[in-house]
This record gives structure tokens, C-alpha cells and sequence, in this order.
């Protein structure tokens, strides 16, 4: 007979977690509740999807670019309608940020909710053709206009941020989740079909040994990234160097940064003088995330989630990790103005 014992008979998804959490909230409505179920039955069919991209013939470019400027792969604008339908059916958006989109996505009036939802359908779609992880990432804010949805519901602080997530697509499928009382992790499981809860209230390190930034831009940088990785890597005091890694996809970047400590940068170059990221549907859902593990997040001269942001698409530099990394690079950005 085959062992039942490691089989959990009361295990912890993703789903459970999210309504036991909405119950504690006072004067939940579990509209909450709802969207993020919606969004994760979404995350299971890009999910599904990622797996048999080679084989479905989803590689390859969609012939278009989208409003940021990245060419987009098929995968991106399957990813972005999945996502796009799922939110709308869930009855509890009233609009939507997406990279692929340029103007905001206005819910039709008769399925509207109270949410707004920032999203990057399939972060890192570069790598898709090479098979290297790749990522979704959204952020829920509620809605500050009383009529028709404008681009003012969208354009709020991130600290106003009432839940954030990432996906990573990697060897297996995983949510990294918080809505505002700490980071937990959710795996999925292809046998039930579920995310379950793997890791709860998620810490970064105060200190890690990895730096990750592509230093194929480091003629384009300002003096204080090139003396800040030149002390990393040739340390004055006869430590360790750090390692350096970089996917090129940012939550896998970000995945590491969490579960290894370290720092991730993308700072502002020449090329890039405001940054590369997108604040509304990168930075400050990462951010957000981020500081719950305990982390912190900046620009180099302000706190990521303190901006507020002037259009949908509006770029930042971007340098998060555990704490003691980023103060030693702000101490840098100080000594070199």
C-alpha cells in the first residue's frame, strides 16, 4: 500500500488564505475576495499557457509594439486578454492599467466593482523564446472618483496599494502575495489545480551577497552605480566581493532578491534618464512587496511608493533589496551627487 501520511488533509490554498483574510477585515463586502480569485484562475491559464508556448506555437513575435516601445511576443496578448476578461467577469473593477494598453481599460458600466488594477500581463517576455522564467505582476487600489472611471483612479500613491502580487513562471508556477500584513508564498499544484501556501510572512534578509543590475549599461551610468558596484566588487576592507547575477526578467530578479538578500538595481542612465521600469504596474507593486518582506525600495532620492505618478505609463529608476544594501547605496548616491 502506498503512504497517505504526507498527504495534508487540511491544507492551506491560496484561496482559503484570501477568504479567512477577508473575513478579519472589517467591513469586508468580499469583492476583494472575488477579483484576486479572478485574477489567479487568470494566472492558471497563462500558467498553462507559458508550458506549452513552443508547442502551441505561441513563441515569436505578434508583429506590433506595444505602447512602451517592447515588441510584443503572441504570449503578451494572450496573457493580456485572459487577464483583461477574467477581471471584468469578476464584477469588482471599475478600470485597469495594463502595459500592453495605451489609455486606460474602462470596465463596461453593468459589470463595474470598486477596484482598480494596475497589471503586467507577462513581465520579461523577451526571454520568452529562450525558455527563461518570466512573470506576471499586478497591484489593487480602490477607485477615488464617485462617476464614470478616469485616469485619476489609476494614478494614485502605491502606499494606497490594498493588495500586490507577482507570478513567477519558473520550474514550477508561484504567487508571491500580500495584501498589507505581510508577504506569503503560494505554489501551484498541477494535481489539484490549487496555489498552496508554502511560505507565510516571507522576511528578506538584512544583508545579502548578490548584487544584480545589467552592467552591460555601466558606460551610460552615473559616477555613484559605477563607484557603488566597484566597491561591491573590489570591497576596501579585504571582505567577500558580492556575486552578481541577472536574468534580464525582473521577477525573476526579484524572486531571487527576496529568498537570497542582496540588491537589484535599474537605475537611470543616460539612454534611460527617468529609469526604464513602469511605476504604476512594476515598481510599486514589487515596492509594496518589498517592504512587507521587510525590504525597501527608491529611486535614489525617494521612496518608491511615496511617488505620485503623472501618466499610466510613467517610468522611474528603480533600486530595491535588503535594507542594509540599499542604505549602503543611497550612502553612495550621497557621497557622489
Amino acid at each position: 500500500m502506498s503512504d497517505q501520511s504526507a498527504f495534508d488533509t487540511d491544507v492551506w490554498t491560496l484561496t482559503r488564505f484570501i477568504m479567512e483574510t477577508g473575513r478579519q477585515a472589517k467591513g469586508a463586502t468580499g469583492e476583494l475576495t472575488q477579483l484576486i480569485n479572478a485574477m489567479l484562475t487568470a494566472i492558471k491559464a497563462i500558467s498553462s499557457a507559458v508550458r506549452k508556448a513552443g508547442l502551441a506555437h505561441l513563441q515569436g513575435l505578434a508583429g506590433s509594439v506595444n505602447v512602451t516601445g517592447d515588441d510584443v511576443k503572441k504570449l503578451d496578448v494572450l496573457s493580456n486578454d485572459l487577464v483583461i476578461n477574467m477581471l471584468q467577469a469578476s464584477y469588482s473593477t471599475c478600470c485597469m492599467v495594463s502595459e500592453e494598453n495605451k489609455e486606460l481599460i474602462v470596465t463596461p458600466n453593468e459589470k463595474r466593482g470598486k477596484y482598480v488594477v494596475c497589471f503586467d500581463p507577462l513581465d520579461g517576455s523577451s526571454n520568452i523564446d529562450c525558455l527563461a522564467s518570466i512573470g506576471t505582476i499586478f497591484a489593487i487600489y480602490k477607485r477615488i472618483s464617485d462617476a464614470e472611471p478616469v485616469e485619476k483612479d489609476a494614478l494614485q500613491q502605491g502606499n494606497n496599494i490594498v493588495c500586490a502580487g507577482y507570478t513567477l513562471y519558473g520550474s514550477a508556477t508561484l504567487v508571491a502575495l500580500s495584501t498589507g500584513a505581510g508577504l506569503n508564498f503560494f505554489m501551484l499544484d498541477p494535481a489539484i489545480g490549487e496555489f498552496i501556501l508554502t511560505e507565510r510572512n516571507v522576511k528578506i534578509k538584512p544583508k545579502g551577497k548578490i548584487y544584480s543590475v545589467n552592467e552591460g549599461y555601466a558606460k551610460y551610468f552615473h559616477p555613484s552605480i559605477n563607484e557603488y558596484l566597484k566597491h561591491k566588487k573590489y570591497p576596501e576592507d579585504g571582505s567577500s566581493p558580492y556575486g552578481a547575477r541577472y536574468v534580464g526578467s525582473m521577477v525573476s530578479d526579484i524572486h531571487r532578491t527576496i529568498c537570497y538578500g542582496g540588491i537589484f538595481m535599474y537605475p537611470a542612465n543616460e539612454k534611460s534618464p527617468k529609469g526604464k521600469l513602469r511605476l504604476l504596474y512594476e515598481c510599486n507593486p514589487i515596492a509594496f512587496l518589498i517592504e512587507q518582506a521587510g525590504g525597501l525600495a527608491t529611486t535614489g532620492t525617494q521612496r518608491i511608493l511615496d511617488i505620485q505618478p503623472e501618466s499610466l505609463h510613467c517610468r522611474v529608476p528603480f533600486v530595491v533589496g535588503s535594507p542594509d544594501d540599499v542604505n549602503e547605496y543611497l550612502s553612495f548616491v550621497k557621497k557622489y551627487p
